[in-house]
């Protein structure tokens, strides 16, 4: 699955929740969102934090 239809799916999702379930989920749904973009960012091995944590460096 590329990234564009990733972010298809993600669209409808926050629509639907946004028409259907008022503001709140709208929210819900964009938070746990970027928490599993960023989850699956890192089990991909894109997404590094050694530099957040300061690992790495000397």
């Amino acid at each position: 699955m590329n990234f564009t239809v990733l972010g298809l799916l993600s669209g409808i999702a926050l629509g639907l929740a946004g028409a259907f379930g008022g503001f709140t989920a709208f929210l819900i749904v964009l938070v746990l969102g970027a928490v599993g973009l960023l989850a699956g960012l890192l089990a991909d091995g894109k997404l590094d934090l050694s530099q957040l944590t300061g690992r790495g460096r000397r």
